[in-house]
């Protein structure tokens, strides 16, 4: 299966039928959950995206084709530097609520997020509860963790700070050519405040700078026109999403 992966968004739930999708690099750069059954993976639709170059291009950037044979191309010899993406930490959002408290919604690329806070965020949005170790295990795995966190301050206990998971997407990448975003939802009581749009910018942009150019996902049938508006395409080079289970 070529540059292929898994994504929800917000609180989606519902899936569709796998579709292929791409986007093509522009000059700015503008949601998953794991699949529990074969009629949950049959239902979803894939999502993809190519940047600055062709994903077949991509692929097969490490060969070259003779009239006879394929040869591989080596790489430079330069020494390959930590691909540890760097974290970054922003005030998106500050406003004063009717309590009189302030409140920020603030971004990280950190992977600052404890498990039990995840798992409260899940349930919020309606998604089946899996494993705290698996739910672990993803995180520790991922190339990328962002998060968002509401952070508020009472206006009558000074210093004191209030913080919770709000939202969250994460990717996984073999740290050259392609990444996987996955599990990508906001909390119900903060969504259409144009977080989760916000938060899959930061998340491509940071894989971007990273030199990640194919970045790929599902899509539920709900959100497809969501992603279409941040300019994925179905179905590039009519490439197509592929499932396989154990037949028992």
């Amino acid at each position: 299966m070529a540059a292929f992966a898994v994504t929800s968004s917000s609180s989606i739930c519902g899936v569709c039928i796998p579709t292929a999708c791409r986007l093509e690099a522009r000059d700015g750069v503008r949601a998953p959950r794991f699949l529990h059954s074969r009629k949950q993976a049959n239902r979803r639709s894939s999502v993809g995206w190519s940047l600055k170059a062709g994903l077949w291009d991509s692929l097969k950037s490490g060969f070259l084709n003779t009239s006879n044979s394929t040869e591989t191309v080596e790489p430079p010899s330069i020494p390959l530097e930590d691909e540890e993406p760097i974290p970054e930490e922003l005030v998106l959002l500050e406003r004063t609520l009717p309590d009189g408290s302030t409140e920020q919604i603030m971004f990280s690329s950190a992977g600052d997020i404890d498990v039990y806070d995840l798992q409260a965020l899940c349930d919020k949005v309606g998604w089946p509860r899996r494993p705290l170790t698996k739910i672990a295990a993803s995180l520790r795995n991922s190339y990328l963790v962002a998060t968002l966190h509401s952070i508020t301050r009472s206006s009558e206990t000074e210093g004191e700070a209030k913080k919770q998971l709000i939202g969250m997407a994460r990717a996984t990448s073999d740290h050259a050519f392609n990444a996987t975003i996955w599990d990508v939802l906001v909390d119900p009581s903060y969504q259409g405040q144009g977080l989760g749009k916000t938060l899959m910018e930061k998340v491509i942009r940071t894989l971007l700078q990273r030199d990640i150019n194919n970045i790929t996902l599902f899509a539920d049938s709900k959100v497809v026109d969501f992603y279409k508006n941040m300019g994925f395409e179905a179905d590039p080079q009519g490439i197509k999403g592929m499932f396989w289970y154990p037949r028992f």
